[in-house]
């Protein structure tokens, strides 16, 4: 397993912990984009996947999240999230100049890799997303109809097929396991309604993944997101019986065998 190393980074709203896979000499420089309540340690595997393909990976906690500084999962505009992503990136970049970038988001993740695609996607080689919150998602708008937002405990089952996965999670004192904020709900709100008008990716090599089983983001919800920003070169893998976490499912190694032809695909046409 490759080792990363963790330093303190500055955030739009306090210091973040950013986590590094590193690569004397990478093809490309992959960051990773953590979901809702979970931090970048769990995505070790993912990492060393990329690492043995060639990859310098990058990856922050994002704020209230993981190490990170801020009150728990307290979100109030994501596009403070998607800048400190990109002071990450940027940070990638002079450490391996002229390496093409690639953005892989999951979840939540996934929804703040969007808007960085539409912010910053002239200098992405490539875009991959992981079961991401776009369009819309009924938990939000479920929750907010409430004056007091309902502490619903997530069925761990959901993220995987896997039981250990979820019971990782669920022992992990870096998830976070308690309710959603008020704040973090409208800001998903808001960013949802910001990437839906924002414009489509144009020509970025864009792959998407998602569980057909997914419960807690919904595929058809999520299809309905993609469409409206999808450019010209979209690739869709849909997984039979998947959940959530498509990277920790029983199939996990077929899906990161998807990532890396998928990446392959893009960095040849970028560097044919």
């Amino acid at each position: 397993m490759s080792e990363s190393r963790e330093y303190g980074v500055a955030g739009v709203r306090g210091l973040n912990m950013a986590r590094e896979w590193s690569n004397d000499r990478p093809r490309y420089v992959a960051v990773l984009v953590h979901g809702y309540g979970e931090h970048m340690g769990r995505y070790e595997h993912v990492a060393d996947r990329l690492v043995r393909h060639g990859a310098a990976v990058y990856g922050v906690d994002h704020v209230g999240h993981g190490k990170s500084e801020g009150d728990r999962v307290l979100i109030v505009d994501f596009e403070d999230v998607v800048t400190d992503v990109h002071e990450l990136a940027e940070r990638a970049r002079a450490d391996h100049p002229a390496v093409p970038v690639v953005v892989i988001g999951h979840s939540m993740g996934g929804m703040i890799a969007a808007r960085y695609a539409q912010r910053h996607g002239t200098g992405l080689a490539a875009l991959v997303l992981s079961g991401p919150v776009i369009g819309s998602w009924e938990l939000v708008s479920t929750l907010l109809s409430f004056d007091e937002i309902p502490d619903m405990p997530l069925d761990p089952a959901i993220l995987s097929r896997d039981p250990s996965v979820g019971a990782a999670a669920t022992a992990d004192p870096l998830v976070w396991h308690g309710p959603f904020k008020r704040a973090t709900l409208e800001a998903f709100a808001e960013a949802l309604t910001t990437i839906s008008k924002g414009g489509t990716f144009g020509s970025l090599p864009t792959l998407w993944l998602h569980g057909e089983d997914d419960q807690l983001v919904p595929i058809a919800a999520s299809r309905d997101g993609i469409d409206a920003v999808r450019g010209s070169d979209l690739t869709e893998r849909i997984y039979p019986g998947g959940r959530h976490e498509v990277f920790n499912e029983t199939n996990k190694d077929e899906v990161l065998d998807d990532v890396t032809a998928f990446l392959d695909r893009a960095l040849a046409v970028r560097n044919p």
